[in-house]
């Protein structure tokens, strides 16, 4: 079965790593559906029914972002509010229409991985500072998977570190 990867990047366009992973994956069309959200909804008006849909038709969910001001773009968080609904994604009578999908984020990150610990720059890990995510996944039964994160990108955004991603990427994405 395929896995749909919803992309949240306001300016994909001027993304060097993001855009690289969408043009990769987008050569698996059998493998993947990419799914770019500021593109869908430049004006961010969301629509819920053909989300809750699109959700509902996959079994295996990657949401891929930028990691920036210790979350994701803002569109995502739009997101889980208007199609993570009470009486879909959760409630007692909702079906909980998440519930065993397996979910993961791709995150990118623009310092290096060892600013992301405790006594470094950044003080907790990207796994800790991403648990509201992961805490969301539960909350609606989902079975949320560890996260996928490359670092670096601030300084080392050469096309051969960027390159250096996207076995890595499709890697993560096959164990899913």
């Amino acid at each position: 079965m395929k896995t749909l990867v919803i992309v949240i990047h306001p300016d994909i366009e001027s993304s060097a790593i993001n855009k690289r992973w969408i043009e990769e994956l987008s050569k698996f069309p059998d493998k993947y559906v990419i799914h770019q959200l500021y593109k869908a909804y430049p004006d961010e008006n969301i629509n819920v029914p053909a989300e809750q849909k699109l959700v509902e038709q996959y079994s295996k969910i990657v949401f891929q972002f930028p990691f920036y001001w210790f979350s994701s773009p803002p569109l995502l968080k739009k997101w889980f509010d208007e199609v993570l609904t009470y009486g879909w994604a959760y409630g007692s009578t909702s079906g909980y229409k998440v519930a065993g999908k397996k979910i993961a984020l791709a995150v990118s990150a623009g310092v290096d991985e060892h600013e992301y610990r405790d006594g470094e720059r950044y003080k907790y890990t990207l796994a800790e500072l991403t648990r509201p995510f992961e805490l969301t996944f539960e909350y609606v039964k989902a079975d949320y998977k560890p996260l996928f994160a490359y670092y670096g990108l601030e300084l080392n955004a050469s096309d051969e570190w960027i390159e250096k991603s996207v076995p890595l990427y499709k890697e993560f994405l096959g164990s899913l």
